[in-house]
């Protein structure tokens, strides 16, 4: 009697101490989630911060663009007050084709491509995109860490009763910007 008290409460004791160590597991994953989102953020906040001053480079030379100042306008006000990481990566996506606009509008203004604040901060903007895309990169992949973490056999019992759930990626929701761009000279 007193060994099969002892065996069930070595094991019940197993149990307690699993249950700790894949509860700390999920609570650092999670904060590493939360980080590397903050990481996007800052980048985010860089990429805000230097549109106006592109914006308004570009609006010396093409003064009857009014549509695509707006529209970039308008998915930065989006992406700034976006709330939650959904509603933020779909604001980001949009604003991301706004740009792209802007960019593409340049094509018919030779002046402003030769413009020496528009190509710094084109540059700048390269460098800030580049920036976000290895953020969105370390972002996807401690959310898929996180995302198999709670999902495999027997840690999704501990994650299922602390209520840990799956974050979403960080992707694309326009479909066309996958495609690799046309390049014409």
């Amino acid at each position: 009697m007193l060994i099969a008290l002892l065996v069930i409460g070595g094991i019940g004791l197993l149990l307690i101490i699993m249950g700790i160590n894949y509860y700390n597991r999920f609570i650092r994953l999670k904060n590493k989630v939360e980080d590397s989102w903050s990481g996007i953020d800052v980048q985010l906040k860089r990429r805000y911060d230097l549109i106006p001053n592109l914006l308004e480079t570009v609006k010396g030379y093409a003064k009857h663009e009014k549509e695509i100042f707006d529209n970039v306008a308008d998915a930065r006000a989006r992406a700034l007050n976006a709330g939650g990481k959904g509603e933020k990566i779909a604001a980001e996506n949009q604003l991301t084709g706004a740009l792209r606009s802007v960019f593409a509008l340049a094509e018919n203004y030779p002046d402003l491509k030769a413009n020496s604040n528009f190509l710094k901060f084109q540059q700048q903007l390269t460098g800030i995109e580049d920036e976000i895309q290895m953020s969105r990169r370390y972002y996807n992949a401690t959310v898929r860490e996180f995302n198999t973490g709670i999902a495999v056999f027997p840690a999704n019992i501990i994650a299922g009763a602390f209520n840990f759930t799956p974050y979403q990626f960080f992707e694309l929701d326009d479909h066309s910007q996958r495609e690799a761009p046309s390049v014409k000279f």
